[in-house]
């Protein structure tokens, strides 16, 4: 930059967080459930989510990693990020059109379009998301990025999802949608303009070379995950299809056949994809391994709670039909939002004083006694404590989990390693939709959270299998 940071900076180069998160909170959990449940219909809608989930996420990931290595070379006159920040911004507002108009259409038509808008969706969102992140990076010298990180923490989660809990989720539960999409384009248009005003300066020439081939070790990663992923979607599916006795017999096999393939596809997707990204070298890194398990086994059930709650709550309670659900959905998520804003702004100092491997432990049991209340008391007042307690836990988990894979990479290849991870975050979404989805069709929205639940649980017995650095003592182990 040619010119010191001043105050109004914190909120021009943040400022888009907000929408972004708004955005998803928006389409993702509230909109896109119910125009599935509106094609489809009751039968195949969770099968149906999935496959636009599992499709959808392979492309974000792709996408965002593309950008990222595009934005950086960038030598555009108004700098690496914004170019980029503002064509997503114009994709994203076609996308909210066609979502009005897709909205009156009907059957396999009405799913087709919606499809193919949703992955629009995130090739036009990831290209701003991509450049966003490399705003800090960029332009806030490392004295400052403590606070600037802070006030990115504060517009990316609490805020907006507070502000789609009392706006949209009330809009969209009213039938207003097209309401709730032109209130989406405000948002849109107006974080983008303000991050128009981000300070920043051409650069003259590339830094580096365009890297390629770790485009391509990327796509081939995430070829296979996506194959790995929809094979054991295929065991499922062959599984539902076999002519077993009704009953309690029925419903275990059923949960041992779901917790067995998305184990599976958990365990395998990282063993793959790491042995692509790294190479032979992943086998001096165990701890990185089990590292990277015990985050997708978490996020499969984190990331995927919030995408069926709308079908949970619409199974469990019968005044909550249709669009109904949408209100006490977006409320849950406020709850949830509240307490991970209230858990992980402590958790790096208590990370620090007893370590982040217990930390990430009690995410793991809060997030799945959050379940356990879901299930056991089906009352609103419970689902609000239910979310809170998943809040609680995925809170410390992001806070601590990351904390110690940064501490078990190599120091001189974390961003190699770390990059790496993101797979996970994508991984987890695709997994738990595409593979449960169908499960939920056959046996019911309340047998999935309990998988969700078993794989908070899951995550949990990864750990002593990672080894933690304490400061003043040698590592920690299993």
């Amino acid at each position: 930059m040619n010119r010191p940071l001043r105050w109004y900076d914190y909120i021009t180069i943040n400022i888009y967080w907000f929408a972004l998160t708004t955005r998803s909170q928006t389409i993702s959990p509230l909109i896109l459930p119910l125009l599935v449940q509106q094609f489809i219909g009751e039968q195949a809608k969770g099968a149906a989510l999935g496959n636009i989930r599992l499709w959808a996420l392979m492309t974000a990931v792709l996408v965002q990693a593309l950008m990222g290595m595009l934005s950086d070379r960038s030598t555009h006159p108004w700098g690496r990020r914004r170019p980029f920040i503002l064509l997503g911004s114009l994709g994203e507002l076609i996308v909210f059109a066609l979502l009005g108009f897709v909205a009156g259409m009907e059957g396999m038509s009405g799913y087709t379009a919606m499809f193919a808008i949703y992955v629009f969706s995130m090739v036009s969102s990831n290209i701003a998301h991509a450049a966003t992140q490399g705003l800090i990076p960029d332009l806030v010298p490392e004295e400052k990025r403590g606070r600037f990180s802070g006030v990115k923490a504060l517009l990316e989660l609490p805020v907006p999802v507070i502000f789609v809990s009392f706006v949209m989720g009330r809009l969209v539960s009213q039938g207003q949608l097209w309401t709730a999409l032109m209130i989406l384009m405000a948002v849109l248009v107006i974080c983008t303009a303000l991050a128009m005003l981000v300070p920043e300066k051409r650069l003259e020439q590339p830094p580096f070379p365009l890297d390629w081939q770790g485009f391509f070790r990327l796509t081939l990663m995430t070829v296979v995950f996506t194959l790995i992923i929809l094979g054991m979607g295929g065991v499922v599916r062959w599984f539902l299809n076999l002519s077993l006795p009704e009953g309690i017999f029925k419903t275990v096999a059923t949960i041992f056949a779901g917790i067995l393939s998305m184990g599976i596809a958990v365990a395998l997707g990282v063993l793959a994809s790491l042995r692509i990204g790294v190479g032979k070298d992943i086998r001096y890194q165990p701890s990185f391994k089990w590292w990277v398990v015990n985050r997708l086994a978490f996020l499969v059930g984190s990331t995927n709670v919030a995408t069926f709650l709308v079908f949970f709550l619409q199974e469990r309670f019968p005044q909550f039909a249709g669009e109904k659900a949408a209100a006490p959905a977006a409320t849950i998520t406020m709850f949830v939002g509240v307490f991970i804003l209230l858990t992980a702004l402590p958790s790096g100092f208590l990370a620090d004083r007893f370590g982040k491997k217990i930390l990430v432990a009690i995410a793991g049991l809060l997030a799945a006694g959050g379940i356990g209340v879901m299930l056991l008391f089906p009352t609103l007042i419970a689902l609000y404590a239910a979310g809170s307690l998943v809040g609680a836990g995925v809170g410390l988990f992001y806070s601590a989990n990351w904390a110690l894979g940064t501490e078990i990479v190599p120091r001189e290849q974390a961003g190699r390693f770390l990059g790496l991870s993101n797979l996970a975050g994508a991984g987890a979404g695709a997994i738990g939709a595409y593979i449960a989805g169908p499960i939920a069709d056959a046996t019911g929205y309340t047998l999935i959270m309990a998988l969700y639940g078993v794989l908070f649980l899951a995550s949990v017995l990864f750990l002593p299998y990672i080894e933690e650095k304490r400061i003043g003592s040698s590592p920690v182990g299993g």
